[in-house]
């Protein structure tokens, strides 16, 4: 179900060779409906109930990953923006330093899992077919088949989409929102609830900057406009600039995560 895309489908996802039907309803709340028959409250009512079963199994994946030492990270993005080149790229540098997995969300094909699985560390690709985005009933049965390791890295690249993932929590420690520079410096603006859902944002592909009429600056100010507090990171997959930092980010990051859960079991 899409909280505001209102895409329709009764759909089955697909991981490895295991296959698990879901029944999606997909609505949306500015539809023109006949408010005197009812259907736009039952329609209201119906998308309440999905998005409350799905963080139902949200809290589940977190309370999982949590427990098991695993920081992961929901990387959202329209399609095309770098996002799987600049997930190669992180993972080649990050798996000899601590344990990395990934969970991989296409509509169809292995493709881009295939990509990372030649970086060597373990990859489960779930394809959804007619839907979206990932949800956290998808994410919780990926999570079965990826050996978790404590003080990891679990990246999980939804479908290319900046609607609908943001309205559905996976049970992540943070959502990053990828734009890239070639998308244009109003795309927080226009799709204001991813960058209001992210806790931050990277602009990839900026070895492009100095032939397109990009305005970094606008764009850092439209995405602040939505979200105050998003942090920002700006990189190329391609010629390296910016990695480095985002390396670093995602090590702090971990870090943090650790030393939070370890004061919470001291106190405990």
């Amino acid at each position: 179900m899409c909280s505001v895309c209102g895409c329709s489908y009764q759909g089955e996802h697909r991981h490895h060779d295991h296959r698990h039907r879901h029944e999606h309803h997909h609505t949306h709340e500015h539809h023109h409906h006949d408010q005197t028959t009812g259907h736009g409250h039952d329609l209201v009512r119906i998308e309440k109930d999905i998005l409350a079963r799905n963080d139902t199994f949200a809290r589940e994946n977190r309370e999982r990953l949590t427990e098991a030492g695993v920081f992961a990270i929901n990387l959202v993005s329209s399609p095309g923006s770098g996002k799987t080149t600049l997930l190669v790229k992180t993972v080649d540098r990050l798996k000899s330093m601590l344990p990395v997995a990934v969970i991989e969300g296409d509509q169809e094909t292995s493709l881009d899992a295939e990509r990372i699985r030649a970086t060597g560390v373990p990859t489960v690709q779930i394809n959804t077919g007619r839907g979206c985005h990932l949800d956290a009933h998808m994410v919780g049965h990926a999570l079965d088949e990826i050996p978790l390791k404590r003080n990891s890295l679990l990246f999980v690249e939804n479908v290319g989409n900046l609607v609908c993932p943001a309205g559905f929590d996976l049970g992540e420690a943070q959502k990053i929102a990828i734009l890239s520079v070639t998308e244009g410096d109003d795309k927080p603006l226009k799709y204001p609830d991813a960058f209001a859902a992210a806790s931050t944002m990277i602009l990839s592909k900026i070895d492009l900057l100095p032939h397109l009429d990009f305005d970094v600056f606008r764009c850092i100010e439209n995405a602040r406009a939505i979200n105050p507090d998003i942090e920002v990171l700006q990189v190329s997959a391609r010629s390296g600039e910016g990695m480095a930092g985002w390396v670093d980010w995602l090590i702090n990051a971990l870090g943090r995560a650790v030393q939070a859960e370890e004061a919470a079991h001291c106190h405990a």
